[in-house]
C-alpha cells in the first residue's frame, strides 16, 4: 500500500512538473532549473513534515518542516486538478488560434514549412533541368513536382509554447489562489453558528440552555498559542451556559503544546467546560492531556456522566483508545442514567451514533470529520461517516456533527469552512 502512494505521488509530481516546468520553460534555463529543484524539495519536505512529529525530531524542526510541508501538499492537489481541467482547454485554446491567425489573413506555419520545403525541391529540380542533368527532364516535370502533395504538418513551436503557458498560468492562479484562500480562512479563526435543538425531557427551567461546541482545534506544529486564543475569545463572546470540547485539541505532547493550549483555561461560562478524547489524543499521550486540561480548569468525561441544569450530559472516549484499553464505555457512561431526563453526549465520532441511539440519547455532540476539510474530501469523508458535518436525526437520536475550528496536516480549508456552533436547546413544554 505504500509503495502504491508512493508511486502515485511520484507520478503526480511528474505531471506537474512537466505541465509546469517542461512545457513552460527552455532547456537549461533559470526558471526550468529553479522548478526542478523544487519539484525535489517540497516532497521532501512534506515527507518530512507527515513524519517528523512520530521519528520525534525536536519541535522546532517540526515546525520548520510543517508550514512548507504541509502547504504543499494542498497545493499540489489543487495544482493537479487545475492541470486536469487545463486538458481540456488546451486543444481548444489551440483551434482558436489558428482559426485567428487564418482570420488575420496570415500563413499557418505547418503550411509555411511546407511551402518553403516544395519551394526548394522545385529551385533543385530547375536548375538539374537547365544543366541537362537527366534524360527527358523538361520544365513541365519541375512545376508538377512543385504542385506535389506538401509534407506532414509541422507543429507551430511559438504557438505550442504559448498554449503551455497559458494553461499553466491559470492552472498555476486557480490552484495557488485557492490554497492562499483557504489559508486565510484557518488562520483568521472559526466563525460561530447558532442552532436550536428541541430536546425530549428538557423542563422549561433550562429552556435556552447554550453549550459553546468546538472540536478539532488541533493544536500541533502549524497551529499554536495565537490560534487557541482566537478560539477562547470567539467562545467567550458568546456567553455560553457550558462548554463542550469534543476530541482531537492536540496533535504532540503535553511538553511541546502545553503553552499553546493555556487560554484555554481562560473559558468563560455558568456551568463550566467539559472535554472527550478524539483519536489524536491518543497519538499524543492521551492520559497525560487528560490530567493537563484538568488542570487548565476543564473537566474530562471519560466514559461518564454528570447532571447539569434540567438534563444529564455524558461523555466517551475515542474509539481509537481501544487499542490502549480506554476505548467507549457506553454502559459505564448511561447504563443507569433515569431515561426520562433529557441527555446529552460528547463523542469525538459520529460513528457511534447508533450506541446512542441503543442508550436512548436525546442529542450527541460530535466532530472528527472536519467537514472534509479539502474538498473533494467530502466526499470521501461520506464513506466513513454516517454524518459529515450539520444536524441530522438517527430515530429519537438527533446528532450534530461540527466541522471543527482548526485543521490536519494542510492548515487550509477549502468548501468546508472552520466553526464554533452555540447549541441552544429547547423544551417541549416552553
Amino acid at each position: 500500500m505504500a509503495v502504491a502512494v508512493l508511486a502515485l505521488l511520484a507520478f503526480v509530481h511528474r505531471y506537474v512538473w512537466r505541465r509546469l516546468i517542461g512545457d513552460t520553460t527552455r532547456p537549461g534555463s533559470a526558471a526550468r532549473r529553479a522548478g526542478t529543484v523544487a519539484a525535489f524539495v517540497l516532497p521532501l519536505l512534506s515527507l518530512g513534515a507527515l513524519t517528523s512529529s512520530r521519528a520525534g525530531v525536536p519541535f522546532w524542526l517540526q515546525q520548520v518542516l510543517a508550514w512548507p510541508g504541509y502547504l504543499w501538499l494542498a497545493a499540489l492537489l489543487y495544482l493537479t486538478l487545475a492541470l486536469l481541467a487545463g486538458e481540456a482547454v488546451r486543444p481548444l485554446l489551440r483551434r482558436v488560434l489558428a482559426r485567428r491567425d487564418r482570420a488575420a489573413g496570415a500563413e499557418p506555419a505547418e503550411r509555411s514549412a511546407a511551402t518553403v520545403a516544395a519551394t526548394a525541391t522545385a529551385t533543385e529540380a530547375a536548375t538539374e533541368t537547365e544543366a541537362g542533368a537527366g534524360p527527358g527532364s523538361t520544365r513541365t516535370d519541375v512545376a508538377r513536382r512543385a504542385d506535389a502533395p506538401a509534407a506532414p504538418a509541422v507543429a507551430d513551436p511559438s504557438r505550442r509554447l504559448f498554449v503551455a503557458r497559458a494553461v499553466g498560468g491559470a492552472a498555476a492562479l486557480a490552484g495557488l489562489g485557492t490554497v492562499g484562500h483557504g489559508t486565510y480562512g484557518v488562520l483568521r479563526g472559526p466563525r460561530t453558528k447558532r442552532l436550536t435543538v428541541p430536546l425530549a425531557g428538557l423542563p422549561r427551567s433550562a429552556h435556552g440552555f447554550r453549550i459553546a461546541v468546538v472540536s478539532d482545534i488541533h493544536l500541533g506544529p502549524v497551529l499554536g498559542r495565537a490560534h487557541t486564543q482566537r478560539i477562547v475569545d470567539a467562545i467567550n463572546a458568546t456567553s455560553p451556559d457550558l462548554v463542550a470540547v469534543v476530541g482531537d485539541l492536540v496533535d504532540g505532547s503535553v511538553a511541546d503544546l502545553g503553552p499553546a493550549a493555556e487560554p484555554l483555561a481562560r473559558l468563560e461560562s455558568r456551568h463550566g467546560s467539559y472535554f472527550v478524547t478524539g483519536n489524536h489524543e491518543y497519538f499524543s499521550g492521551a492520559a497525560e492531556w487528560v490530567e493537563h486540561v484538568r488542570e487548565l480548569g476543564m473537566h474530562p468525561l471519560e466514559n461518564a456522566r454528570v447532571e447539569i441544569s434540567g438534563f444529564d450530559l455524558a461523555g466517551v472516549n475515542d474509539v481509537a483508545g481501544e487499542s490502549e484499553g480506554q476505548g467507549p464505555d457506553f454502559a459505564r457512561a448511561l447504563g443507569d442514567r433515569d431515561r426520562s431526563r433529557a441527555s446529552v453526549l460528547l463523542a469525538h465520532q459520529p460513528v457511534v451514533i447508533d450506541e446512542a441511539v441503543k442508550y436512548g440519547v436525546g442529542l450527541q455532540l460530535s466532530g472528527h470529520t472536519h467537514g472534509g476539510q479539502l474538498w473533494p474530501g467530502n466526499l470521501l469523508a461520506e464513506l466513513a461517516n454516517p454524518t459529515v458535518a450539520g444536524y441530522e436525526r438517527y430515530g429519537d437520536t438527533q446528532l450534530y456533527v461540527s466541522r471543527g475550528a482548526g485543521a490536519w496536516g494542510p492548515p487550509v480549508r477549502v468548501g468546508a469552512p472552520s466553526d464554533i456552533t452555540v447549541v441552544q436547546l429547547a423544551s417541549h413544554q416552553a
